[in-house]
C-alpha cells in the first residue's frame, strides 16, 4: 500500500523498495487525527488573534477551521482510495506530474524539519525553567535523542508516544471547556453568571470591524497545520482505506469544535482586553475561576504539545523523504527498511509479521530527517534572529501552498477516480467541485491578504522564493531525463 505506482506523467519508473510496517492501529490514527494540531498555537498563540480580533475570533477559527476542514476532507478522500506513505506527494504525482509531487514533497519536508527546531527550543526553555542547572541545549539533545529513538523502532512506539500526548491534550481542552462552561453559568464556587457582557462590552462582538476577524484568521490558520500526518501514518495500518477514512470523519469536526469551543468559552469569560500576545489566554481564564497553579499546569500541557509536534513532525518527516526516495526523487540509500515485522516485497495489503517487532521501519530517512533537524536546532541556538529567521520565513506560507496543491490534486483525481474505479471513493468531499474551488479561492484570499500584511509579507515572499527554487529544480531534472530518454530511443534506432 504504501509504493506509489507510475503515473502517466512519468518518465522513470519508482524505485522498488522495501515495504514499511503495518504497526499502528486505529486508536493510534485517531488520537492522531484529534490531538495533532492541538498544540502551541493554541494553547499560547491564540492570545495574539483575540488581541487583534477581540470576541469575533470565534469567527475567526471558523473560517480557518472551514478552511482545514475542507482541505482534510479532500485530503481523506484521495487517502482512502489510494493510501500511500507519501500521501498528498504522490496525489500531485499522480494528478499533475512529477514535478507536483517532487515539489510538495521536498517543501514538506523542508517545513516539517525546521519548525521541529523551534518546538525542540522552546520545550526545552520550558524544562530549563524547570531545571535550572541544565543548560536548553542539553534539553534539546535529549528531546532529540529520546524521540529519534523511538523513530528508528518499531513504527507503533510513535503510535503509542502520540496516543498518550494526544489523550492528555485532548483531557485538558475536554477539562478546560467544562470548568469554562460552568463558571460561565456561575456555577463554580465563588463565581456569578458572565452572561453576554464580554462579547458585547468593550466596543462589541466585532470591536475592530471584519478587519479584525480578516487578521484573526492571518493569526491562527496555520495552527490547523499537522492533521495531514493522519493520511502519511494511514499507511501504516493494517487496513488503510478504512483507517484514514474513519480518521478523517472523527477529527475535523472535533478539532474543530474543540478551538471554536475553546475561544467561545475565553472570550466569554474574560473581556478580550484582558488577553495579550505571547501570553497563554487559557491561564488567564484558569487563574479567573480560582483554578490553583493555572500557569503551571498550562506549562505542563505545552510542554507536552510541543513535544508531541517534535515527535509527530520527525515521523512525517521521515516518512515523505522515504517516499520520495520511493518514487526516484530522493537517493536510493534513504530506502533501507529495518527488519522484523511488517509485509513481505510486493505486498499490498495486510501484515504478514508481527507489528511488535521493530521492523519495516526507514531508519536511513530518520536518521536523515533528524540530521538536519539538528543543524536547525543549532542555527536556531545561534542566530535565532538572522540565518534561522529566514529559514522559517522561507516556511511561513508553505503550508498554504501545500493545501492548495492538494485541492488541485483532487480535483484532477476525483473526475479520474469516478470514471475508472468508482468503488475506491469510500470517503467523498462535499459538493464536488464547487467546494473544492471554493477552497482554493480561499487559500489565495488568505495568501493575498498575507501580502497587505506589513507582519506577514516577509514570510509570503521568503516561501515563494523557496517554492520557486524547488519548482526549478523539479523541471530541471524533469528536462534532463525527457533528453536522456530520447539519446536512448535515438541510439536505439539507430
Amino acid at each position: 500500500m504504501h509504493e506509489a505506482p507510475p503515473t502517466p506523467a512519468a518518465t522513470t519508473p519508482a524505485v522498488p523498495a522495501e515495504p514499511l510496517s503495518h504497526g499502528l492501529k486505529q486508536r493510534h490514527l485517531t488520537m492522531l487525527g484529534l490531538g495533532g494540531v492541538i498544540g502551541a498555537g493554541l494553547f499560547v498563540g491564540s492570545g495574539a488573534g483575540i488581541a487583534v480580533a477581540g470576541p469575533a475570533i470565534v469567527v475567526s477559527y471558523l473560517i480557518a477551521g472551514a478552511l482545514a476542514m475542507l482541505v482534510m476532507r479532500m485530503l481523506g478522500e484521495m487517502s482512502a482510495a489510494m493510501p500511500a506513505s507519501g500521501s498528498f506527494s504522490v496525489h500531485a504525482e499522480r494528478a499533475l506530474g512529477r514535478w507536483a509531487g517532487f515539489s510538495v514533497g521536498w517543501l514538506y519536508w523542508f517545513l516539517l524539519v525546521v519548525v521541529l527546531a523551534v518546538e525542540a527550543t522552546a520545550a526545552a526553555q520550558i524544562a530549563h525553567g524547570w531545571v535550572p542547572a541544565v543548560e536548553p541545549w542539553a534539553w534539546v539533545l535529549l528531546f532529540m535523542v529520546v524521540f529519534t529513538s523511538a523513530n528508528l523502532t518499531a513504527v507503533k512506539n510513535f503510535g503509542e508516544f502520540e496516543f498518550w500526548f494526544a489523550s492528555l491534550k485532548v483531557g485538558a481542552i475536554v477539562v478546560f471547556l467544562v470548568l469554562g462552561g460552568l463558571a460561565v453559568f456561575g456555577l463554580l464556587p465563588d463565581t456569578d453568571p458572565v452572561g453576554m457582557a464580554n462579547l458585547t462590552g468593550q466596543g462589541g462582538f466585532l470591536p475592530n470591524g471584519w478587519s479584525g476577524v480578516v487578521s484573526g484568521v492571518l493569526t491562527v490558520v496555520f495552527a490547523f497545520g499537522g492533521l495531514e500526518v493522519v493520511t502519511i501514518a494511514a499507511a501504516e495500518t493494517d487496513d488503510p482505506a478504512r483507517a484514514v477514512g474513519r480518521a478523517v470523519r472523527s477529527a475535523v469536526v472535533r478539532i474543530l469544535f474543540f478551538y471554536v469551543g475553546s475561544m467561545l468559552v475565553i472570550v466569554t469569560v474574560l473581556p478580550w482586553t484582558a488577553q495579550r500576545a505571547g501570553l497563554s489566554p487559557y491561564v488567564k481564564v484558569l487563574d479567573a475561576i480560582g483554578v490553583p497553579s493555572a500557569g503551571q499546569i498550562m506549562n505542563i500541557v505545552v510542554f507536552v504539545a510541543l513535544l508531541s509536534a517534535l515527535n509527530a513532525n520527525l515521523y512525517g518527516s521521515s516518512r515523505m523523504v522515504f517516499s520520495l526516495a520511493e518514487r526516484g526523487e530522493a537517493p536510493r540509500g534513504l530506502l533501507k527498511v529495518s527488519g522484523g515485522g511488517g509485509t513481505k516485497s510486493g505486498g499490498s495489503g495486510g501484515s504478514s509479521g508481527s507489528s511488535d517487532q521493530a521492523g519495516g521501519v526507514p531508519r536511513r530517512a530518520v536518521l536523515a530527517s533528524v540530521a538536519f533537524g539538528f543543524v536547525s536546532v543549532l542555527l536556531n541556538l545561534l542566530w535565532p534572529d538572522t540565518v534561522f529567521l529566514y529559514m522559517l520565513n522561507s516556511v511561513g506560507a508553505v503550508l498554504l501552498f501545500v493545501w492548495a496543491l492538494i485541492a488541485a490534486s483532487q480535483l484532477r483525481l476525483r473526475a479520474r477516480l469516478e470514471h475508472e474505479a468508482p468503488e475506491a471513493l469510500t470517503l467523498r468531499m462535499w459538493w464536488f467541485p464547487y467546494l473544492t474551488w471554493v477552497t482554493l479561492a480561499g487559500l489565495l484570499g488568505v495568501l493575498v491578504l498575507m501580502l497587505t500584511d506589513d507582519a506577514a509579507r516577509p514570510q509570503v515572499l521568503w516561501s515563494a522564493g523557496a517554492t520557486a527554487l524547488v519548482l526549478l529544480v523539479a523541471v530541471g531534472r524533469q528536462r534532463r531525463e525527457r533528453r536522456a530518454s530520447e539519446q536512448r530511443s535515438a541510439s536505439t534506432d539507430r
